[in-house]
């Protein structure tokens, strides 16, 4: 089935089209003209673009810094209540710390385990560091035994003897065993993980804040207003939201990105003026689109040898290939041009359809006699039919008459007599018609024309929709062969229409022309859609189409078929008879 190009590119090699002067004063000069107004006249949008784009930087590296501290809050408790279940299985606090010295590099101020009461237990750091605060923690170990069992306990950020500050973290497992207590300074832990995170400018900085509205740690020169409640993003992060804000300072205006972090209910806040990031970025920005003016020339070379070398041939390599697989060996011998590679690629092509051409030969051998033996088996049934069955079912037609006249006394005997009778001419009509299916005696007799009108009229008695018959030309005679192949397609093509179109209307249709004869069938119905070749025939269930194939290659006939979701289907076929 050949194929119509779906489009083609307006360049250069494909026949000139829009690679005139009317193509380079509609796209080129308004083109260059736009990328000229945006170097000159786009400072607002690329202000705009950066100033969102330092935000949302910050913004991702402040919830990336909250989620490290966090994480390392976690880890810390998952630490403290490893402890707290060991020592609820009765171990002593001594061995218990002593084994788990590994852990002071996170504990700065130590470990510590306490009695439900209070009492320190065992320590490993300085005791009188831990004597010195049993007021400062006690209320932490009170929380701890109300939270027994379910998680652990922050403290608020406090100061050592050495003015450092510390949080303890508690844990106890049950209300009847110690409690894990450790303390570690969050300057420590926030210092680690700021310092890969995030690094300070002149007027930039990130500083972690307690609940309290108290700072924790502070990296950067720039430090928040006086009342740090009324700074901009702790309340929001203290509230467990995440976002940026932008706030006018002087001359410049700065983003300000806020996180919490978990599960200690801390913020993090990171100030930068975006400027002073965007400025450089900002200045190679500008000189983009002047650098696009010879891109976009280079482009347009490259677009047309492109096309000319690589687009181009490939298309009609696509279409000789796509004719290829309709059985049009020749086409994919005409040279389309190109790169050396799709020069090989045809070559390997054609050589390959060469290879395919001879296995078809023997297979159309195979196939023919195969036909020829079902077409001769055919004709053997239908002269047993009607030399032997028909005529039995006409013998007893017969005597079911004779019989009427000697039992015309008798309505019950005559009623039942009429029934067979009508019977018996039933069966005689439908032995015939499928006599003329399997051996069309018009088609011997008469010829292709008269076998496929009677086709024609048979239908369109049988089924529901109509169907129409149309003879054009003068009528010439074919081989046998051939003829019995026109008409079993007609006979397949109107089986496809009568079981799967839907149809309402029909057509029939014979050509003689000079050079060939053109075999028709359309119809109105549901239309289907077409295979990419005939290899998907099978595959997709259209094996009746895949039989009219066939029988079209072995008489060297073209096939071709048009269709469409509801509108119908229309199948050619082209013989050439010259």
């Amino acid at each position: 089935m050949s194929r119509t190009p779906q489009g083609s590119l307006p360049l250069p090699g494909m026949r000139w089209r829009g690679l005139n002067l009317q193509f380079f004063t509609l796209f080129f000069i308004p083109l260059i003209g736009i990328l000229l107004l945006i170097t000159f006249g786009s400072l607002t949008l690329h202000q705009r673009a950066m100033r969102q784009l330092v935000g949302e930087r910050d913004e991702r590296a402040a919830r990336t810094a909250a989620s490290a501290l966090g994480e390392q809050l976690y880890h810390r408790s998952a630490a403290v209540r490893g402890l707290a279940l060991r020592a609820s299985d009765q171990i002593s606090p001594g061995e218990i710390l002593d084994t788990s010295a590994f852990l002071l590099d996170d504990f700065y101020f130590g470990l510590a385990l306490f009695s439900p009461q209070g009492d320190l237990l065992a320590n490993n750091g300085d005791t009188a560091f831990w004597n010195s605060l049993t007021e400062v923690y006690s209320s932490i170990l009170d929380d701890a035994m109300e939270q027994a069992g379910k998680g652990s306990v922050f403290s608020p950020p406090l100061q050592s003897l050495n003015n450092e500050s510390l949080v303890f973290v508690a844990f106890a497992a049950n209300a009847e065993s110690p409690i894990a207590v450790g303390a570690f300074s969050p300057v420590v832990i926030a210092r680690r993980t700021l310092a890969g995170a995030f690094a300070p400018g002149d007027q930039s900085a990130a500083f972690v804040v307690a609940p309290d509205h108290q700072i924790i740690y502070q990296i950067g020169e720039l430090a928040p207003a006086e009342d740090a409640k009324s700074h901009p993003g702790i309340a929001e992060a203290l509230r467990g939201e995440s976002g940026t804000t932008y706030v006018q300072v002087a001359e410049s205006e700065h983003v300000i990105a806020f996180s919490p972090i978990q599960p200690i209910g801390w913020a993090l806040v990171i100030e930068e003026p975006w400027e002073s990031v965007a400025n450089p970025l900002l200045n190679t920005t500008q000189l983009a689109p002047l650098i696009l003016v010879p891109v976009l020339l280079l482009a347009l070379v490259a677009l047309w040898f492109g096309a000319k070398q690589i687009v181009q041939p490939l298309q009609a390599l696509e279409a000789r290939a796509a004719d290829l697989a309709w059985g049009d060996y020749e086409a994919i011998s005409v040279s389309v041009g190109g790169i050396d590679e799709i020069v090989r690629l045809q070559t390997t092509l054609s050589h390959l359809a060469e290879k395919i051409q001879r296995s078809q030969a023997g297979l159309h051998s195979y196939i023919g006699a195969i036909t020829t033996g079902q077409e001769e088996e055919r004709g053997r049934l239908a002269r047993e039919l009607h030399d032997d069955t028909i005529q039995a079912l006409i013998a007893l037609n017969q005597r079911v008459q004779l019989t009427q006249l000697k039992v015309a006394a008798d309505p019950e005997a005559v009623t039942a007599l009429e029934e067979i009778q009508s019977l018996t001419e039933a069966a005689i009509q439908d032995l015939r018609r499928l006599i003329r299916a399997m051996r069309p005696l018009y088609l011997e007799d008469l010829g292709l024309v008269a076998a496929l009108e009677m086709l024609a009229r048979e239908t369109s008695t049988t089924e529901s929709f109509a169907l129409e018959f149309q003879h054009k030309g003068l009528e010439r005679r074919l081989p046998p062969e051939t003829e019995l192949a026109l008409y079993r397609i007609a006979q397949e093509g109107l089986s496809n229409v009568i079981r799967h179109a839907q149809a309402q209307n029909a057509a029939l249709t014979i050509h003689y022309d000079h050079e060939q004869v053109t075999l028709t069938i359309e119809d109105d119905g549901q239309g289907f859609e077409i295979p990419e070749s005939p290899a998907e025939f099978a595959p997709r269930g259209h094996f009746g189409l895949l039989g009219i194939h066939e029988r079209a290659e072995l008489i060297g006939a073209r096939i071709d078929i048009q269709s469409s979701l509801e509108k119908g289907t229309q199948l050619a076929i082209y013989l050439s008879i010259t």
